[in-house]
This record gives C-alpha cells, sequence and structure tokens, in this order.
C-alpha cells in the first residue's frame, strides 16, 4: 500500500544550503541577559572589618616581643610606654631584642586605628631593621607574618 504524492513533473524542489539562525540569536541574548545580570553580583564592594581572624595559631617563641598600637596612637612595647617617634621605637626594640634585628615583633593594634597610622608604625620598623613583622588578630593567632 504505497502511494506516490508527487505527479510526474520535473518541478523538483530546490534545496536550501542556509542555515536557520534564529535558534543561535536566541540562545545568544539569553546569555548576554545572564551575564548582564551575573556582572555586577562579581564586584566585591563590602566593608571590610579585620581585626578577627581565623587563622591557625603558630609557634610563639618562649620570649615573644609584642608591640602595641593603641586607639590614641599610643605605642607600647609589651607593658612599657613608647614615648616619642620611630627613633624612640627603635632604640626601645633595641634595648629589648638586644639588637637582635632578626627576632619576629608581634604588632597588635586597635581595630579603631586608621590604616595610615599602622602604616607608619610598620615603616618605623623596616627602616628600623625589623623586618619580621607578625599581626596578631584577635584571638592571638599570628597572620600575615613577615619572612
Amino acid at each position: 500500500m504505497a502511494a506516490k504524492l508527487r505527479t510526474g513533473g520535473d518541478d523538483d524542489l530546490t534545496e536550501n544550503h542556509e542555515i536557520n539562525v534564529t535558534p543561535f540569536i536566541d540562545v545568544m541574548l539569553v546569555l548576554l541577559i545572564i551575564f548582564m545580570v551575573a556582572a555586577p553580583l562579581a564586584t566585591v564592594d563590602i566593608p571590610v572589618d579585620l581585626p578577627a581572624a581565623s587563622a591557625p595559631q603558630t609557634q610563639r617563641p618562649p620570649k615573644p616581643l609584642f608591640l602595641s598600637l593603641q586607639a590614641d596612637l599610643s605605642l607600647a612595647l609589651d607593658e612599657t610606654p613608647v614615648a616619642g617617634g620611630p627613633d624612640a621605637l627603635v632604640a626601645a626594640l633595641d634595648a629589648a631584642t638586644g639588637g637582635d634585628k632578626d627576632q619576629r615583633v608581634f604588632l597588635r593594634a586597635d581595630k579603631t586605628v586608621p590604616y595610615g597610622d599602622l602604616m607608619e608604625v610598620l615603616n618605623g620598623l623596616r627602616d628600623g631593621g625589623y623586618l619580621k613583622v607578625a599581626l596578631v588578630g584577635l584571638d592571638g593567632a599570628a597572620v600575615g607574618t613577615a619572612p
């Protein structure tokens, strides 16, 4: 029970060699919308509150040397206040370490201290030759230790 639908004419259908691009355009528009929505979500615009740290605690030396920068920008070496500028700080560090510039200094800073003032203290330590500085977080763990 076969049937021939075409009649005996020579009017063969011409082949169409074009690709239908409409589905591709639809897919591209959907991808464009997805990326337009996702791109603003990928940027980071969050205020930072750094003092708490979750880094594992490092091994403390037998007698750690703590330098504290308080909220009023006063410095204290262990429990002794350091009066004066960076020169007095370097002199106090030299007296506490016996001139050993390789000893690690643990720097504790109040969370309200401006970043620029903290950098001034770090620059003073570097200028004095103390390159091994560890920042101490809320739980006492040293984070961001320099070599």
